[in-house]
């Protein structure tokens, strides 16, 4: 393996293929769910290391946001490349935002149309599931069809939530639709 700048290892780089998209016309919101979201309060950008850091739980398997990484993100959301959402449970105490325990969320990275979904945590029923219907709200308000929700993996929790795989010659030509596409009012 080489090094990266500094003689550092080198930062990993996914790009699967096929490749897991949410359409934002395709999410699947069962009842149970449509019960949770209106019982958790969603913010958006509010709590953005706390969602991260709930990302990062070092008790989660498979974990890979480092503190490394997690201060980059932190650094691209200060710039204004970063988004969160997060889910709030207002009946378990005081907490940012208007009160209530962060329950979940999600954090990603937006350039123009496109929204990558890096990572999700939920400590309650439903909240991360509640993020992305949140996620999909902001995204497709003022849409046009051209933004693109990248999920990265197609997964069968993600699945029953409506993402579906393109292949890779599929996902470039939606990607190269998305990136001028006008960014969502975050």
């Amino acid at each position: 393996m080489g090094l990266g700048g500094r003689g550092e290892p080198p930062l990993g780089w996914w790009t699967p293929d096929p490749r897991g998209v949410l359409p934002l016309d395709g999410l699947r919101v069962s009842r149970s769910l449509r019960r949770s979201a209106r019982r958790l309060r969603t913010t958006v950008d509010t709590a953005f290391d706390d969602v991260v850091a709930g990302c990062a739980d070092p008790s989660r398997s498979g974990r890979w946001i480092t503190d490394e990484v997690a201060s980059a993100y932190s650094r691209l959301h200060r710039l204004g490349w970063a988004h969160s959402v997060e889910v709030w449970d207002d009946g378990s105490g005081s907490g940012a935002g208007g009160g209530g325990v962060l329950v979940g969320g999600l954090y990603g990275v937006g350039v123009g149309g496109l929204f990558a979904g890096e990572s999700m945590f939920s400590t309650a029923t439903d909240a991360s599931k509640v993020a992305l219907v949140r996620l999909v709200e902001v995204l497709g308000a003022d849409d046009d069809g051209r933004r693109l929700l990248d999920v990265q993996w197609r997964t069968d929790h993600l699945a029953s939530l409506g993402v579906v795989e393109v292949a890779r010659e599929e996902y470039l030509r939606r990607l190269a639709r998305a990136l001028p596409a006008p960014a969502p009012a975050w």
